[in-house]
């Protein structure tokens, strides 16, 4: 679906000039100061004149007035959050060289050291002020102002400032002034010797995704699909006549490849319905659909060109001996022996597998194919890592063409951060190949940034599959693109709020793909405010409450059975389906221990929270001890298990973890990190076990669902059922332990649990299936789950996409 171009590039400008006028009046200390108020009323947040996000909206203008309030808590929150120690910038005194004035906005341009290296980029959020201060130092400055980074050029910053006032209510027809704002026009602009205009600068936070966000957001009437996005409605549901169609060969393929909802979600796609929802629970083959997908969609012709007019099945005879076969080679390709003269004339749409080229740049494509219509394919993700093990699944394993013969297509990795894995096809890779074809080209792209910048545009234009993050691919580099794509694709769609989705369909395209899984991970939103009013839900999840179809994954080919029991019915109504021989593959020899099986939960009796001082979260000990008791066991009756480095344990957060690895190292040694992985679950806060069994559940159920589903063979929960049966859903687990006879109580000492005489008391007396095989044993993770608190810290993001990448036992598929 095309798009104005020019009509789009001066609604960007219109809406950045917006943001910019409502963020860089903000009070920082205003900001500060009403974070604190809401903190001291006992988490009160704010939420005056905000609007709840609705499943459906009327037109543009209800859909802005819920969403862009909601982007500015957003904003606030990203700006106050306290930094970890590592993060913490220090007050840097800077000169003004010189003043500009456009459109309101102060332009000003300080110096910048070389010691500075690359601390400060491009729409990095700066605090001037005329003098430094400490936060809770007591006096504040009097002149102080945000500043956006608008150019790094050599030793000078080129800023943007907003110093008519403060927007009030979002309405920029209503400035109110401010005297801080005043003085520092003033010092700035008052003529005088350079060092009189001396200031200090305090490097904030980025706004380089979120401003991307708030632009794709301000688009919404210019975006494809204007109207599904607004009313979840696909009024031009898929037909007969728009469908596409794969070979019959590829077709084949898919169903024997693939299991049946994996083929109904390619089908689904394959009717060219605008948005196409796929969920794929824990385990389903999330990565291995969307490569399928691939392959339908590069080499899906219309189905109108499969008539009789269109396409023809081959009809092919009996082999021909070899010597018959170089006969007609030769007479059918006179120009083996010589030059092709098709060469001379060479296809400039992309027709028979040839992909566009510049010139001798680069060498085109060649798919071994007869496809004649060349489709480009933008694949995204939130995340750097969750990004990366698409790309790396897709180098080792190509797509496949119409005749079921692999081959590794054209592509780019276009971004920063990414896995050492997937360097060979990153843009600034390509570039550098590109530049050092010659020492004489590379001495040209060296000195012309021009010609630098023209590769990339080559390459970009030239790959049929381009992978980004969804916040990069608001960067410039696509707004210069030539020709858009036809079809975007986003993986983990559930964890990204709903105005970072909008941003990779700026472009424009003809067809969406939304994969992920609404009840797994949620989308990362730092402000209670904006939380509070549905600022977290995905469009992916907003669609699905609205009643729009969605395509579900059901074989699972993770967990054993009784792993998936709870989750399945908890999450996805009884959908879930073991693939064959499942159980078999992920039982274990400690499976013949109950306590051991597959599936248990410990109510750990008289364990005790405590908090480390000045840390502000809570630790419990006792159940430290009890898991680190419990490995001890597992790892001396089952040495194997010790050396795999397959054994996991979850907790809520960084104290527990730490905790826990401390202790660990203390009994086992400094190699204990290489034999079991601690960590946590997306911040992963749970409940608070304390003596008046109150809960502080402060998480949704999805991390919960998220900590169950990573295990393959065992999944052994540690903690306080009393406290947890205070939530809907961890009482229904404890339930579901209690029913398959899974739930054991301990008492203290903890070690009396494992004794022989007891672990012989819960030996199964059914033998393990046969033919079971030991061997290159599957993840087991033990689940510490006990506490929970407003104000613990989130811990780092994407851990569990993190292990995937390194091959550990947190392979999602």
């Amino acid at each position: 679906m095309a798009v104005d171009k020019d009509r789009l590039h001066e609604e960007e400008e219109a809406s950045f000039v917006r943001f910019c006028k409502i963020v860089l009046g903000w009070d920082y200390f205003g900001l500060l100061t009403e974070a604190a108020k809401q903190k001291k009323e006992s988490g009160k947040e704010g939420g005056s004149g905000l609007r709840q996000v609705k499943n459906t909206y009327k037109d543009v203008d209800d859909y802005l007035a819920t969403f862009e309030p909601l982007l500015f808590e957003e904003v606030k929150a990203q700006i106050i959050q306290k930094k970890d120690d590592e993060e913490v910038t220090e007050w840097v005194m800077r000169l003004v060289v010189e003043c500009n004035e456009s459109e309101g906005f102060l332009l000003p341009s300080v110096t910048y050291g070389d010691d500075e290296g690359e601390k400060i980029v491009q729409n990095d959020l700066l605090l001037l002020s005329e003098d430094q201060f400490k936060e809770g130092g007591g006096k504040f400055p009097q002149v102080y102002a945000f500043a956006l980074v608008e150019q790094r050029q050599h030793n000078l910053l080129r800023l943007r400032m907003f110093l008519a006032g403060e927007v009030m209510n979002l309405n920029t027809d209503v400035i109110e002034s401010r005297m801080r704002l005043l003085k520092m026009h003033g010092l700035i602009t008052s003529p005088g010797l350079l060092h009189e205009k001396r200031l200090f600068s305090l490097k904030i936070c980025s706004l380089s995704t979120i401003s991307r966000e708030y632009l794709a957001l301000r688009s919404i009437g210019s975006l494809p699909f204007k109207d599904l996005i607004l009313t979840a409605v696909d009024k031009s549901s898929g037909s007969e006549d728009q469908a596409w169609k794969v070979s019959q060969p590829l077709s084949e393929h898919f169903q024997g490849s693939l299991n049946k909802s994996q083929v109904e979600a390619i089908d689904a796609g394959l009717l060219r319905k605008a948005f196409v929802l796929i969920q794929g629970p824990p385990g389903t083959g999330k990565t291995q659909t969307i490569l399928a997908l691939l392959s339908a969609i590069l080499h899906a012709t219309p189905i109108r060109v499969h008539t009789k007019a269109g396409l023809h099945e081959t009809k092919r005879g009996s082999e021909l001996p070899i010597q018959e076969k170089y006969k007609h080679w030769a007479l059918a390709s006179p120009w083996l022996s010589g030059n092709n003269p098709r060469d001379k004339n060479m296809p400039k749409d992309g027709n028979d597998g040839f992909f566009p080229t510049s010139g001798n740049d680069f060498k085109p494509e060649v798919v071994d194919s007869s496809r004649k219509y060349r489709v480009r394919v933008l694949v995204c993700a939130p995340s750097n890592s969750a990004l990366d093990e698409i790309v790396l699944r897709l180098l080792k394993t190509g797509v496949h063409d119409e005749n079921v013969r692999t081959y590794n297509p054209k592509v780019v990795r276009i971004g920063l951060k990414a896995h050492h894995s997937v360097q060979s096809v990153c843009m600034d890779n390509l570039v550098k190949q590109k530049q050092g074809e010659s020492a004489s080209d590379k001495q040209k792209h060296r000195t012309a940034g021009g010609d630098t910048d023209s590769i990339r545009a080559a390459i970009l234009e030239e790959s049929v599959i381009v992978f980004s993050t969804l916040s990069f691919s608001g960067s410039a580099l696509f707004s210069k693109l030539n020709h858009g794509f036809d079809v975007v694709i986003i993986d983990e769609a559930a964890q990204a709020v709903e105005p970072a989705t909008l941003v990779p369909l700026v472009n424009g395209c003809k067809q969406v793909f939304l994969v992920g899984d609404p009840v797994q991970l949620p989308a990362t939103v730092i402000s209670p405010t904006a939380g509070k009013f549905g600022y977290g839900t995905s469009l992916f999840e907003r669609f699905q409450r609205a009643g729009y179809p969605v395509n579900m994954l059901k074989m699972q080919y993770r967990m054993h059975p009784e792993i998936r029991s709870f989750p399945s019915s908890e999450f996805y109504a009884e959908a879930l389906q073991d693939a064959d021989d499942l159980e078999r593959k992920t039982t274990r020899d400690w499976h013949q221990y109950h306590c051991f099986g597959p599936f248990c939960f410990f109510d750990v009796q008289e364990g005790k929270e405590s908090q480390p001082s000045g840390s502000g979260s809570w630790v419990n000990v006792d159940e430290v001890e009890f898991v680190l008791l419990l490995y001890h066991k597992l790892v001396t009756m089952y040495p194997a298990l010790r050396s795999s480095s397959q054994l996991a344990i979850i907790s809520p957060y960084r104290h527990q973890v730490k905790l826990f690895q401390d202790r660990f190292r203390d009994a086992f040694g400094q190699d204990s990190k290489n034999f079991v992985d601690i960590q946590t679950v997306d911040g992963f806060q749970v409940n608070r076990s304390n003596d008046d069994r109150r809960i502080g559940f402060v998480s949704d159920a999805r991390r919960m669902n998220v900590g169950i589903t990573r295990a393959k063979s065992s999944v052994l929960v540690v903690g306080s059922a009393s406290t947890l049966r205070n939530d809907e859903h961890w009482n229904n687990l404890v339930e579901s332990a209690k029913k398959r006879n899974a739930l054991f109580k301990v008492l203290k000492p903890y070690s009396s649990f494992f004794n022989d005489s007891n672990l012989n008391s819960m030996k199964a007396e059914r033998p393990l299936p046969d033919g079971l095989d030991t061997e290159g044993m599957e993840i087991n993770e033990i689940m510490d789950v006990h506490r929970g608190d407003a104000d613990e810290e989130q811990a780092e993001d994407n851990d569990l996409e993190d292990g995937e990448m390194d091959g550990g036992g947190y392979d999602e598929d």
